[in-house]
């Protein structure tokens, strides 16, 4: 009598072998913090060049004022961190925010009360990031494609309130525009300043104390071993291209107090400036890793190098976009050197 002969099991990993498998793991788990580390450093030595230049760089209040020059910019960045998270990317948010500012300029102007417009310009925002977020779930439309024509749809809504400027005088956002919050040191920040870190650190929580967080961080890194998983992948894509409306509507109710006023051509080219923050703050580009934190990290870079060229007082504004246009081919390049690698 013959049968089939069982294999042997194959003999157990030597203690070298494992701990040689824990230092690969453990290596190739760090890598991907490099680029976060990367970002924090060039903020640095943004500030030591700053600092070693010009006189007043490193005053606190200095410092403090690219938290507020950047509050807007802040919010977007926290929106399209979740978007790119999950694997997306959203095209939309300037034209969401100057959408949003028109609606708070427009309304205030035909005299509702302040406390009504802006719940109402933040569902406008949000109904717009639902909408593209379905599109691009239950149509199986491209991200890039579908808030492409998002942003021109929004766009497209603010010529439609108007064509022209409309300055805010209401005397509540006057006021809001005006507060400040005392810190230590005689400095302060503005209103907006502190609802851009409220916003960052709730975004914070939501990412990485919540479920939803979990499976945006899981749908980004393989849609297939999610919904394998039994994540619900399509609430995931339609709930981060939601937030992502809401945060670039918030990001108009704070700009409209940084600017005091609604107009057709605010927010042009803002969302490229959101989407490089965030890279720049070590979030691959292809989903599945990165921070709200290094977003905030990436604007604050950004909003530095402006400051160092105010400071400088005699280049362009537009070595600005040079700068952060070389930072950002340098960020995709290391995202795509700390890659895994596969074996085709």
């Amino acid at each position: 009598m013959t049968g089939l002969s069982t294999p042997p099991p194959p003999p157990p990993p030597t203690p070298l072998a494992s701990a040689a498998a824990r230092v690969r793991a453990l290596v190739d788990g760090r890598r991907r913090f490099i680029p976060v580390a990367v970002s924090g450093l060039v903020l640095v030595l943004l500030f030591a060049v700053g600092s070693v230049r010009y006189t007043g760089f490193l005053e606190p209040q200095v410092m403090l004022n690219l938290l507020v020059n950047n509050s807007f910019l802040i919010v977007l960045a926290v929106g399209v961190t979740f978007v790119i998270l999950a694997g997306g990317i959203d095209l939309s948010t300037g034209s969401v925010l100057a959408l949003s500012a028109m609606i708070c300029a427009w309304l205030l102007r035909e005299g509702w009360p302040p406390l009504l417009v802006i719940p109402v310009a933040l569902l406008a925002g949000a109904a717009i990031g639902f909408l593209q977020g379905c599109i691009i779930h239950f149509y199986g439309v491209q991200p890039f494609i579908a808030t492409l024509g998002g942003m021109f749809f929004a766009r497209g809504l603010c010529y439609l309130i108007s064509t022209e400027s409309i300055p805010i005088t209401d005397p509540l956002f006057g006021a809001l525009a005006q507060a400040r919050v005392p810190l230590p040191g005689g400095t302060s920040l503005s209103l907006g300043a502190v609802v851009a870190l409220a916003a960052a650190a709730a975004a914070a929580f939501v990412l990485h104390r919540t479920r939803f967080g979990r499976s945006v961080y899981a749908v980004g890194g393989s849609e297939s071993s999610a919904m394998l998983m039994g994540l619900s992948v399509g609430r995931v894509k339609v709930g981060v291209y939601t937030v992502s409306g809401f945060c670039a509507a918030l990001g108009g109710v704070l700009y409209t107090l940084y600017i005091a006023s609604g107009n057709s051509l605010h927010g042009l080219g803002m969302e490229l400036d959101a989407i490089a923050a965030v890279v720049i703050g070590g979030t691959l580009l292809t989903g599945g890793f990165g921070y709200v934190l290094g977003s905030v990290v990436g604007v604050l870079t950004l909003g530095t190098i402006q400051t160092i060229l105010v400071f400088e007082g005699t280049l362009s504004s537009w070595w600005s976009r040079i700068v952060a246009g070389v930072l950002l081919l340098v960020f995709i390049l290391l995202q795509r050197a700390l890659a895994p690698r596969t074996v085709k």
